[in-house]
């Protein structure tokens, strides 16, 4: 399995940098996970949008999901994505419509959003959408995909995703929890969020700190861990530090265009 960093920001873009969104590859399968402000930008570097298998949404937060507006433009009015010939493109009978995948509710709320500037429908023309909940289990391709709910602001789900290759699991956004811990079991490569330097000064929890994080992955007894969802203006020494003494050996921290393999090593 390989993942590509798009992006690794919280939910105020770093310079130059995209909010959540991961490129999965895994035996010619393209699973885009989480696809935030600026990720559509950055996919097109790496891999060609209409090639995209699936999109994987983990919770209604706009820094998950906002860049989908974009890629359903694309996979609207593109000229490839056209019946008929226009502008040295053949025309097509088949236009590429990926799967979409989210959390209960998202069909609503896309509608919403995208109603305020007159096409309600115009993320589900674009993608065969499909609505999760947190006991379902997907197939997609050669990956299999579970699902883990953590506490958030909204209601949130931790993914793993395994194959032959090995197995992933990812955070999403949460505040300190045991379920994680359970669900990321031995798990090849934690990828977890590490927003703050210091806990929610209102008591109201909702993200990690780089420290909690490396906690998480201890106690989870995860082969890697990779700090994400952080931003740029925080010291990447001081939060490298911060997990590495939780964790108890060296963490590893996400940067867009980063590549990873499961089971395996950072390649770039």
């Amino acid at each position: 399995m390989r993942i590509t960093v798009l992006g690794k920001s919280p939910a105020w873009q770093d310079a130059d940098g995209a909010c959540s969104g991961y490129l999965v590859e895994e035996g010619g399968y393209t699973l885009l996970l989480d696809c935030g402000n600026g990720v559509f930008s950055k996919l097109r570097h790496y891999r060609d949008y209409v090639d995209v298998n699936a999109v994987l949404i983990s919770h209604l937060h706009a820094d998950h999901f906002l860049d989908l507006i974009p890629f359903s433009y694309a996979l609207s009015y593109a000229p490839r994505q056209q019946p008929v010939a226009v502008a040295g493109w053949p025309g097509t009978d088949s236009p590429a419509r990926p799967q979409l995948h989210a959390p209960m509710g998202a069909g609503d709320l896309f509608r919403r959003l995208v109603s305020t500037w007159g096409d309600e429908e115009l993320i589900e023309r674009a993608f065969e959408l499909h609505e999760y909940d947190g006991p379902d289990e997907l197939t997609l391709g050669p990956i299999n995909v579970r699902f883990c709910e953590v506490p958030h602001y909204t209601r949130t789900f931790a993914v793993e995703l395994s194959a032959p290759s090995g197995r992933l699991t990812y955070s999403a956004d949460c505040s300190p929890n045991d379920q994680l811990v359970q669900f990321a079991r031995e798990t090849d490569l934690l990828l977890i969020e590490a927003t703050l330097p210091r806990p929610e000064r209102t008591g109201l929890r909702g993200h990690l700190t780089p420290g909690e994080a490396g906690d998480h992955g201890r106690r989870a007894g995860a082969r890697r861990v990779v700090l994400t969802h952080y931003s740029d203006e925080l010291d990447a020494d001081w939060a490298r530090a911060e997990a590495d003494v939780m964790f108890g050996r060296p963490v590893e921290l996400a940067h867009d265009g980063a590549v990873y393999t499961v089971p395996g090593k950072h390649d770039s």
